[in-house]
């Protein structure tokens, strides 16, 4: 990296300490692969924890950070995302309110990384390979043999999110072709409205549907904990 800059880890933010703890823990193992300190900052929700629940530490969230840092000199950041896909919240509205601060600090200069996937490259499954062997560690588990995945995500209003869910849940067919039935995504939610008829099949009705009556295993699009990840 020839510039320097304050690197920040960048999710949507929670009101549950389990998914600050978890941003701080993957911005901490990240720090320790790529050498350079990083910071771990929610986009909104976070300041709202009881800091006793962060082991007395406050979350950060963007807005305020950037501005403690700029008024100590600090001017250059790069954000990187802890989202999977093209979200709104981050290539939409963090603009936005990056261009409100910059009207009192014209000096500041931030870069937003790309998301976890890349539509464009095909090679580009990790993320599927981790989710892989949760699956199979699932089966292992309960000694399955040869179950239904469907791969869960919270549903969106955007449909280039929603092409991530299906990009990989068809990597992870591809993975695990000869250990499963079949991998179908699906979501927790959806907006109604025919517009936002691309987060079908909801979780709900997929269940109990042909080839999801018997044994089934949910595999999560989430990174971390929270209302609908895992509860």
């Amino acid at each position: 990296m020839e510039e320097k800059y304050c690197i920040l880890l960048v999710d949507n933010g929670s009101h549950r300490a389990a998914s600050v703890l978890s941003l701080r823990r993957i911005a901490n193992k990240l720090s320790v692969h790529s050498g350079y300190a990083v910071h771990p900052v929610s986009l909104l929700h976070s300041t709202k924890i009881d800091p006793d629940e962060l082991d007395g530490v406050p979350a950060d969230i963007v807005e305020p950070f950037l501005e403690e840092k700029l008024s100590n000199g600090i001017d250059n950041f790069l954000i990187v995302p802890l989202f999977f896909g093209r979200s709104a919240a981050i290539y939409e509205y963090l603009p936005q309110r990056i261009g409100e601060i910059r009207k009192q600090f014209s000096n500041l200069s931030v870069r937003i990384a790309e998301p976890l996937v890349d539509l464009e490259n095909p090679k580009n499954d990790e993320v599927a390979q981790i989710l892989a062997e949760l699956v199979r560690k699932k089966i292992s588990e309960n000694q399955l043999k040869r179950p239904s995945v469907t791969l869960v995500d919270h549903g969106t209003p955007r449909k280039k999110v929603n092409d991530v869910r299906n990009f990989i849940a068809n990597q992870l067919k591809e993975i695990l072709s000869h250990e499963i039935s079949t991998v179908e995504p699906s979501s927790m939610e959806s907006r109604p409205g025919p517009e936002y008829e691309f987060n079908q099949p909801l979780l709900e009705n997929l269940l109990g549907s042909d080839g999801f009556c018997s044994d089934v295993i949910l595999s999560m699009l989430f990174i971390s904990p929270g209302r609908h990840a895992g509860e």
